[in-house]
């Protein structure tokens, strides 16, 4: 397998792996891809969702419970769902976030793929993130899966992160690098 030994080593990421291997047991990797997707989506848009993965108040078979039925109001996949039903029932609903993450990085690496985490000020559109994992793609010789996330912080440019690699061309370290340069 192409689980890295990073990966295995944390928590979130032996479910992960765990999951992985049922998915690609089960030729469903891209099925539940789609769903981690969307319970992504959720954890991000959804204050009441993040609330619910992360509250230490809910117990065992409550917290079970009520993530069975959002999945099944969100149309999870029925491997993915099970999933969810063994994080609630260990309390790790917690761990889902890294989880999502770990599997992305598993899915990319049976694929070919390197991931880029890219953050930017402003949502980027399709157009602009195709464009990126080209160029991205120019730079590490393989085909880039671009994670897009925003961060009003940076203030402009982007900041990319392809493994241990990262490229920082935003606005907020260039005038930082400029104040200390001052300084100096």
């Amino acid at each position: 397998m192409e689980t890295t030994g990073g990966i295995q080593a944390s928590l979130s990421g032996r479910y992960a792996v765990a999951l992985f291997d049922l998915a690609r047991d089960g030729q469903s990797l891209d099925t539940v891809a789609e769903s981690l997707a969307a319970l992504k989506a959720a954890i991000a848009q959804s204050p009441d969702f993040k609330a619910l993965i992360n509250s230490p108040v809910l117990s065992r078979d409550a917290s079970g419970k009520t993530i069975s039925a959002v999945a099944s109001s969100m149309g999870i996949d029925p491997l993915t769902t099970k999933f969810l039903g063994v994080l609630a029932g260990n309390r790790r609903l917690g761990q889902l976030p890294a989880v999502i993450r770990a599997y992305e990085t598993l899915l990319s690496n049976h694929n070919g793929e390197a991931r880029a985490e890219v953050t930017s000020a402003h949502p980027l559109t399709k157009t602009q993130i195709t464009a990126l994992g080209k160029s991205l793609r120019a730079r590490v010789g393989r085909d880039v899966a671009v994670d897009a996330k925003v961060d009003p912080a940076i203030l402009g440019g982007l900041v990319v992160k392809i493994g241990s690699q990262m490229i920082d061309s935003s606005i907020r370290t260039r005038l930082n690098s400029l104040a200390m340069a001052m300084k100096g």
